[in-house]
């Protein structure tokens, strides 16, 4: 009966939430203060994918799910990206019967990294991905270290690991593990002999504390590595992989090479973790290589737009994640045309209130510092704070401004024949998701 009323309630409350434009959460967490097991009451699909990390979750999840579904498979996922175990409830239960018994031939779920362990407290994924972990909203997660403390309960014996075998840390998981698949970038011409980046977390072996050598970096830490002292080091993935920014292409174990829609290191090992994922539900490698090659992502990171005459793109990063807006940067930093920058930044630790802002000193700003970019402006609340950051970059005084109000440097980067702007290009925003609609309200958008 608890479990009859649990669902009923929870689909009610979905039902209810569509009408207004909420419910994501809401009706998984009613649901579970009915029956607080509910998720060990239902009949689960044969398959159950489970995605988590610091940086890709939702983009991995949404390729995942597409790819799948173009192999014809029924796939039941969260696709609006409520990850923590009020919004899996919300999503098990509303496609689940009055018996319990959930439709759908596979399960994918989003899940945040630091409540795993709880989500998955009633069930088991039959595979889990973990994309990277790096730092990431300070107030919430502290080190990442600490993160993967969180996520180790998480881990059944029984489950199959997916994991980046790029990322020192995020490799510790497969001690003691019999079952785990590797993914990961071989060496291409982009990569580096040395890891970048403000700060190095990648310098020492997080099994023994000992320096760690590197043969060579994709971007900050991700890359090749050995430790000389305990042998930590990067595994084989199980698919050969290589990426040509310039051209726009990832190739992966002699399938038919997949486009780049949006040339980012970041897009690239989303596709390496949906591709590996995909392939090990039985998915043929043409099929999938097919859809990730046509396939444009729906959640929003990458928009383009006009603004007034001028022509824009919009990337959008993590909140409060250093190594989120350095990819972004590093993107700006490869372009080969000339180009404007806005960077905003109006809202810090947006559920703890504690305007936090020491992370923006984690990112490499002077990735902006090439001749290319033509004038980057500052703007939102914390204007001043990016100001302050910008003083102490490589970026010549007069190459960057403060706009505070994002209005106002909206209009003003609007205009073809502003002041001091000789062939200003097309204009580049990065800001967060928090902030991003800040910006798109005052333009017409393309996509």
């Amino acid at each position: 009966m608890r479990r009859f009323l649990a669902i009923l309630v929870c689909k009610l409350a979905r039902w209810l939430g569509k009408r207004i434009g909420k419910g994501s959460s809401l009706p998984g967490k009613l649901a579970l203060k009915v029956c607080p097991d509910i998720l060990s009451r239902v009949r689960l699909p044969d398959t159950i994918l489970a995605v988590t990390g610091s940086n890709g979750k939702t983009s991995t999840v949404e390729m995942i799910a597409a790819v799948l579904r173009s192999d014809g498979r029924d796939v039941a996922w969260n696709a609006e990206g409520s990850n923590q175990i009020e919004g899996v409830a919300t999503l098990i239960l509303s496609r689940a019967d009055f018996h319990g018994r959930v439709r759908g031939d596979v399960l994918l779920l989003e899940s945040d990294e630091r409540y795993a362990a709880r989500t998955f407290r009633c069930f088991h994924p039959t595979h889990f991905v973990i994309t990277n972990l790096y730092r990431d909203q300070l107030t919430r997660n502290g080190h990442p270290e600490s993160v993967y403390d969180a996520l180790v309960p998480a881990l059944s014996s029984g489950t199959e690991l997916v994991l980046n075998a790029d990322d020192p840390l995020v490799s510790c998981f497969a001690r003691g593990r019999q079952h785990v698949a590797w993914f990961g970038l071989d060496r291409c011409a982009f990569s580096t002999d040395q890891p970048s980046g403000v700060y190095h977390d990648g310098a020492y072996c997080p099994l023994c504390g000992h320096p760690m050598a590197y043969q060579y970096a994709h971007y900050n830490h991700i890359g090749s590595y050995t430790c000389p002292n305990c042998g930590h080091h990067r595994q084989t993935p199980k698919y050969a992989a290589t990426a040509d920014l310039d051209r726009g292409i990832l190739e992966i174990d002699g399938s038919p090479a997949i486009p780049l829609a949006f040339r980012s290191i970041y897009n690239v090992y989303n596709l390496l973790a949906a591709d590996t994922v995909c392939r090990l539900c039985g998915v043929d490698p043409d099929t999938a290589a097919r859809t990730l090659g046509d396939y444009v992502l729906k959640n929003g990171r990458v928009k383009t737009f006009r603004l007034g005459s001028v022509h824009g793109t919009l990337l959008t990063s993590k909140h409060e994640n250093s190594i989120a807006y350095d990819t972004n940067l590093r993107y700006l930093a490869a372009l080969d045309a000339p180009c404007t920058v806005l960077v905003i930044v109006d809202a810090v630790s947006r559920k703890y209130f504690t305007s936090e802002t020491s992370w923006l000193w984690d990112i490499d700003f002077d990735l902006l510092n090439q001749p290319h970019i033509r004038e980057v402006v500052l703007s939102g609340r914390y204007c001043n704070d990016l100001a302050e950051r910008f003083s102490y970059t490589a970026l010549p005084p007069e190459k960057w401004r403060v706009v505070e109000d994002i209005g106002g440097a909206a209009a003003e980067l609007g205009r073809s024949d502003r002041e001091n702007s000789e062939n200003p290009g097309e204009l580049y925003v990065v800001t967060c998701f928090s902030d991003r609609d800040k910006f798109l309200c005052l333009t017409e958008q393309e996509g």
